[in-house]
């Protein structure tokens, strides 16, 4: 009778295609097994739910769910993928059932949830599609609950899988501890036992220990009546969240029968001999903590219960958690969208928060006034920046390493898994200060300075007067965006695809361009490049603006631009083009990533600047010249000089300079637009020219208020110890391409700062 159950609901909501490389029949496997029983001991399918009718008839759905008996796992329905961006409604929620017997409750063991994507080729026959689907997992996402969450969890779960596989499955999991159904002979030992399984001092209890129950009896009441409260407390804000109500009336009217808890135990407690034990007071006074909530594992247990009572109140809070419980299944039943939109909104608030183990922010000021060699702004450079960024993720890391991570939130084990080995990111935001003065000592007092406040400044209509629009329609039009993503030297243009996707999952509605124009051409002229990469993203931008003309034209233009390497050179050349001008007070987000914001001029590599040197010896590759400011004799008139004079940084809303110190292919204070020790100590004519530079971005980056413009840095340090020894780890390009293949950097990132990308 005193047998419980760990109830674990898992709803599917959506399988959506984001980046799969083959078309095929897919379907999800589940199943889930204690963390420390090793695959030995694995959860039951109870009963599986299906919301929606399936329909058969598209040809998208091939088949029906199933259960195998072999591994206790749950397959979805077959489903076909014939194209990116493709949705596949599943609407199934299967509930599992995992014992108990074998462990005190509460569990000190977590859950782990397992979900395979099962891939087969196409073909017409069920039978041979079952037999491919069985034998072909093709990628692995796990979760873990850990085991406070095993009193109760209503939680989103989005499912990623790999790079290899960019889908996202929209999925939330429900936990509640039952009372088992049907009773089975009692598995507790005869002794009386604590929570660790050592058995407890029996010198002082009655002689007939018949009619009193033993600790793990007592924990099992307890651990119900926290997973009643906390399941009533859930059902409660689910019902709030999405404006139905439950009707829990009667529910809470019968719940004052629990008062009787109290008296039953007052009258009914003592020894044999009819005395009361010392300090057993009542059972609610021997649950509570000081701040009122319940502590299971408080060291003023009662340990002389009669068995009668306590099993009373067991048999009560089981039919009031049955009770609850089906009442969640119903109303999820009623309201799967509504509940399944709130998990996720509360997740994405939530992410924030949970990935602050790896994430360390700061604030800085932004410089007002002209950064010059010996100026005091100066001066924390001079210890070697690229040494301490190192220095500081490695701490990081290690203080990590003796972190106990423990919540109640389910984890993700690509990122939990191993937490060393998760890149570490410091976010450094600058505070910016209003645009500097005309002052006597500013450097551009002599200067005929743009104002570009007339650009950020001017109506939203202005640029968009040529749309055919009413003022009617207008109002209910919504904004037209679209994200630029812009690969780097000899790169391809699906480079930046797991940027892409992240993008894509925080607003699905973005329109993407992932740019072609200079594919196997970026050996050449980066002006070229940047001509010819305005005019994709015009011809780009005319297809999307003809398109919602249809419907009166878009309410306002965001234009984001993503860059990786020297493709954020190319973004800012095309910027500089005067084709851009109509769209550039339109610009929002700006996300560099290792890109050479300030050439070569200055770079410690020596076997990487061997190459460049062999390449423009040998190759006559145009843009090694210009990276390293030998196109022109004169270092006024080199194209990178004249491309920070050019106003291509300072109508973005949102500027993000992603940067590594492990990268060794761009110089680290280059990809962070910030001074140098080299150039700090450098008086000729060469540290003039960098500084100048220097001031020419950061001056177009200042906002003229502080609201204005949101800048940041953020560095990113990879786990080295995965890169072995070899010569692409030696100079530096591992880490470098490490932010084509590693995601988790972005998704960090950009969950973190979700409005940029919005």
């Amino acid at each position: 009778m005193w047998d419980t159950v760990q109830q674990i609901a898992i709803y599917i909501h959506r399988f959506h295609n984001l980046d799969l490389f083959q078309q095929g029949f897919y379907q999800i496997k589940v199943s889930m097994r204690w963390e420390n029983d090793d695959y030995t001991s694995l959860a039951t399918p109870s009963r599986v739910v299906q919301y929606e009718a399936n329909d058969l008839s598209s040809g998208n759905i091939n088949g029906a769910w199933r259960i195998d008996d072999t591994d206790n796992s749950f397959f979805t329905q077959p489903f076909r993928i014939k194209y990116a961006r493709q949705d596949i409604c599943l609407s199934v929620m299967v509930l599992f059932n995992l014992s108990l017997s074998k462990y005190k409750v509460p569990s000190t063991s977590a859950v782990i949830l397992k979900f395979e994507l099962m891939q087969a080729p196409i073909t017409e026959n069920i039978i041979e599609l079952l037999a491919y689907l069985d034998a072909s997992s093709v990628a692995v996402h796990e979760f873990r609950i850990p085991p406070k969450a095993l009193f109760g969890l209503h939680s989103y779960c989005p499912i990623h899988f790999d790079m290899f596989h960019a889908v996202l499955v929209e999925a939330s999991v429900h936990v509640c501890l039952l009372k088992a159904s049907h009773a089975q002979a009692s598995r507790v030992p005869c002794h009386p036992e604590d929570v660790a399984g050592e058995s407890v001092d029996r010198s002082n209890q009655a002689s007939d220990p018949v009619n009193l129950v033993g600790m793990n009896q007592i924990m099992l009441v307890k651990s119900l009546l926290v997973a009643r409260d906390t399941l009533l407390e859930e059902l409660q804000r689910l019902s709030k969240a999405v404006d139905r109500v439950i009707d829990l009336t009667d529910f809470m009217s019968k719940m004052n029968e629990m008062n009787m808890i109290d008296s039953i135990l007052k009258a009914e407690l003592g020894t044999a001999n009819g005395e009361t034990v010392a300090g057993q007071g009542n059972l609610q006074h021997g649950l509570e903590k000081e701040n009122g909530t319940l502590d299971l594992q408080s060291d003023r247990l009662p340990y002389f219960l009669p068995r009668e009572a306590v099993a009373n109140i067991f048999q009560l809070l089981g039919a009031q958690l049955s009770y609850l419980w089906n009442t969640f299944l119903q109303f999820h039943r009623a309201t799967n969208t509504e509940i399944l939109e709130f998990l996720h909104n509360v997740w994405a608030k939530d992410r924030r928060a949970e990935w602050s183990i790896w994430m360390v922010y700061s604030k800085v000021d932004m410089p007002h006034h002209y950064i010059s060699s010996g100026n005091s702004d100066s001066s924390h450079h001079i210890d070697e920046p690229v040494q301490i960024a190192a220095t500081r993720a490695e701490l990081h890391r290690q203080s990590i390493a003796q972190m106990r991570i423990n919540t109640r939130s389910i984890q993700d084990m690509h990122i939990f898994g191993d937490p060393q080995r998760i890149p570490i990111i410091f976010v450094e935001r600058v505070i910016n200060s209003p645009r500097r003065t005309l002052s006597e000592n500013s450097y551009f007092r002599n200067c005929d300075l743009i104002d570009s406040l007339g650009l950020l400044a001017a109506p939203r209509t202005e640029s968009l007067k040529k749309l055919p629009s009413s003022s009617t329609s207008r109002r209910k039009a919504r904004d037209l965006k679209i994200g630029v993503f812009v690969h780097g030297f000899q790169g391809h243009h699906l480079d930046l695809r797991l940027i892409r996707n992240q993008w894509l999952l925080i607003e699905p509605k973005t329109e993407i361009l992932m740019s072609e124009a200079n594919e196997d051409k970026t050996s050449g002229d980066f002006r070229e490049m940047g001509l010819r990469l305005a005019e994709e993203v015009i011809s780009f931008l005319q297809r999307k603006l003809g398109k919602y003309s249809r419907s009166g034209g878009p309410r306002d233009i965001k234009l984001s631009f993503v860059g990786h390497s020297i493709g954020n050179v190319i973004i800012r050349s095309a910027l500089a083009e005067s084709i851009m001008e109509p769209f550039r007070r339109h610009l929002y987000t700006y996300v560099s990533v290792s890109g050479p914001q300030l050439g070569y001029l200055y770079s410690s590599n020596s076997l990487f600047n061997s190459g460049m040197w062999f390449m423009k010896k040998f190759k006559g590759t145009h843009c090694i010249h210009q990276l390293t400011f030998t196109d022109d004799s004169d270092l006024q008139n080199t194209f990178f000089y004249k491309l920070c004079e050019q106003k291509t940084l300072e109508n973005f809303r949102n500027i993000i300079l992603i940067s590594s110190p492990q990268d060794g292919y761009v110089p680290y204070h280059s990809a962070r637009i910030e001074l140098c020790r080299a150039a700090s100590l450098d008086y000729s004519k060469k540290g003039r020219i960098f500084l100048e530079m220097l001031n020419n971005c950061l001056d177009q980056i200042r906002a003229p208020t502080s609201q204005q413009r949101v800048f940041m840095r953020c560095d990113v340090n990879f786990d080295t110890s995965t890169y072995g020894r070899n010569l692409n780890a030696f100079i530096g390009r591992t880490a470098h391409i490490e932010f084509l293949e590693s995601d988790i950097f972005a998704r960090f990132i950009m969950w973190s700062f979700q409005e940029f990308f919005r």
